[in-house]
């Protein structure tokens, strides 16, 4: 006979895993549009890859983003059952919505905001943590982004093209180059492994302690957040394989055409400020806005502002991004508000 814990456990496990497989479809853009963009890699290959270094990633620095998730914004022992299915149920619809419709989403600030909703609801907001820590990253390191590819585009890129020193067409098969592409691309997924895998598996973890009565001594916590890792990380691979070559076509070859040297830049820099806000400050940031603000940067120090804005999807990208995590904090609100007329909510 099942006992009535391993339902309870169950059911937020398979939310967790199919906000996972959305999430990897996701973040297979900001991974991997680069190196498809430039016609180094082949979609088939995409999946494989991006889910192996998600998972090394989750494993390796992705503690910090987990803690902030589990317990930073909304007291963890509140993350009971019912609080975490609402929480991570609310993420995958808005983030299988933007699947749907072919763009790349922000999980981390779709999470952090279905995570509010709770918190509001119960006045138990962690406020310093959303609004002068969380929140302001959001705005600053997209910008950061923008401006060190602009510039980089602007003063040492184009100059260097226009010194016919190399040809594009020379650079395109040059191994080494397309090797350095490919890696650039696991750096990103390994980024997005260090951030974003953190929106299940840290819910999870506190449910989880909170479930089955175990003391949180940040050793336990770490055991757990391992174990909610190992399970949650694999799919999104699967997440990519369904979703990832849709929302990869649109930003890689919808936003600008660019070429090895290009993709090289953007993946180092955007991976590297995610992987700055998971390890340093443990917060939860979207790579998916690092990456559209890089490639839009590049873009503009070549085609200028009105042409990049014109010719391409960017616009669309905004919308979504606006409506997508607002939509998961009102809808986990209201499911909150509902689950307590309906005598679900039970916290200890």
């Amino acid at each position: 006979m099942i006992s009535p814990l391993f339902n309870q456990l169950l059911i937020p496990f398979l939310t967790a895993i199919f906000l996972a497989i959305n999430m990897g479809g996701s973040g297979t853009a900001p991974s991997f549009s680069a190196a498809y963009g430039a016609n180094i890699l082949k979609k088939s290959v995409i999946p494989g890859l991006f889910g192996i270094m998600v998972f090394a990633g989750a494993l390796i620095a992705g503690k910090a983003t987990a803690t902030t998730m589990g317990k930073g914004i909304l007291q963890p022992d509140m993350m009971t059952f019912t609080i975490v299915t609402i929480v991570l149920f609310s993420v995958a619809i808005a983030l299988f919505i933007a699947n749907l419709l072919g763009i790349p989403q922000s999980t981390s600030q779709a999470t952090v905001l279905s995570v509010t909703g709770p918190a509001v609801y119960f006045e138990v907001l962690n406020k310093q943590k959303l609004f002068v820590e969380i929140i302001p990253t959001w705005f600053i390191l997209p910008v950061v982004s923008f401006i060190i590819c602009y510039l980089i585009g602007k003063y040492v890129y184009i100059p260097i093209r226009k010194t016919g020193i190399f040809t594009f067409r020379n650079i395109t098969k040059h191994p080494v180059l397309k090797l350095l592409v490919i890696v650039m691309s696991c750096y990103v997924a390994f980024a997005i492994g260090s951030n974003n895998v953190a929106n299940a598996s840290g819910p999870i973890a506190s449910m989880i302690m909170n479930e089955l009565g175990i003391e949180d001594d940040g050793k336990n916590r770490i055991l757990i957040m391992i174990l909610a890792t190992l399970i949650i990380a694999p799919s999104f691979g699967i997440g990519s394989s369904f979703f990832g070559h849709k929302i990869v076509k649109q930003t890689g070859k919808g936003i600008f055409l660019f070429g090895p040297i290009e993709a090289i830049i953007i993946s180092f820099i955007t991976a590297s400020l995610l992987l700055l806000a998971s390890i340093v400050k443990g917060i939860p940031s979207s790579l998916v806005q690092l990456n559209t603000a890089a490639i839009v940067g590049i873009g503009v120090s070549r085609l200028g502002f009105k042409n990049i804005f014109r010719k391409t999807a960017v616009n669309k990208f905004f919308a979504v991004w606006i409506i997508a995590p607002i939509f998961a904090f009102l809808f986990s609100l209201f499911l909150t508000y509902l689950a307590d007329i309906l005598d679900l909510l039970h916290y200890h």
